[in-house]
């Protein structure tokens, strides 16, 4: 039986270990060139894995309730009930650990670390920034939705243009802190007519568009 359980099983097995061993060495390529050593690195990764799970509320903010039958598949509909509280009338504004709090410290880290400038770290984030917000829409329900490679692209060619000798940490900075101001802060004023529950600065946290933003951006600088 070329589809029996078990070998379907095996093949789903090698298909988990692959994409794990490429995330891995992806990971490990990227956590290389900003200088880290491979203890640091896992510990970076932790940190933001754990922390993706932890969110810091801050205030509540009135909101209108999401259009009648949001335009989302049914079951990512009932996916996003089972994971959020229903919505009340009122937003939630926290700050994810892991999405947030984490990229902004190794950020400045990584600033007090290398030869780079305010002026350069500011120049590129802003530019990244500009990009986010413009390519950043609210997603009723949701949350803030944006194209994942577009700032990645923008970090690195900012990067490289900034500071060439030094690209791949101000990459992380530039594309790191240009979608958590482009894409969560200013776009803070849409909240109110979203209808979700609760919004995160820095969303989900390790698969959220910051953590990958500052990965590929290191890897393409």
């Amino acid at each position: 039986m070329p589809f029996s359980p078990l070998r379907l099983l095996l093949a789903v097995a090698a298909f988990v270990f692959l994409v794990t061993f490429v995330q891995i060495g992806v990971l490990t390529i990227a956590f290389d060139k900003l200088g880290l050593s491979p203890h640091s690195a896992y510990l970076l990764f932790l940190t933001t894995l754990v922390g993706s799970m932890i969110n810091v509320p801050l205030f509540s903010v009135k909101a209108e309730g999401p259009p009648p039958d949001v335009q989302l598949p049914r079951a990512f509909r009932d996916l996003l009930r089972i994971r959020r509280p229903p919505f009340t009338g009122r937003t939630i504004i926290a700050v994810n650990v892991g999405g947030c709090v984490t990229p902004l410290a190794f950020s400045i880290y990584l600033l007090a670390h290398h030869p780079l400038s305010l002026f350069q770290a500011a120049a590129a984030t802003a530019v990244v920034a500009g990009v986010s917000y413009a390519f950043s829409r609210p997603v009723p329900g949701v949350g803030i939705g944006i194209p994942l490679f577009v700032p990645p692209v923008i970090a690195a060619l900012v990067a490289v243009a900034l500071s060439p000798e030094q690209s791949a940490p101000l990459a992380y900075i530039g594309g790191s802190l240009g979608v958590l101001v482009g894409a969560d802060l200013l776009r803070l004023k849409d909240i109110r007519r979203m209808g979700t529950p609760i919004a995160s600065i820095g969303g989900a946290g390790t698969f959220d568009g910051i953590f990958i933003t500052g990965i590929v951006a290191v890897l393409l600088a």
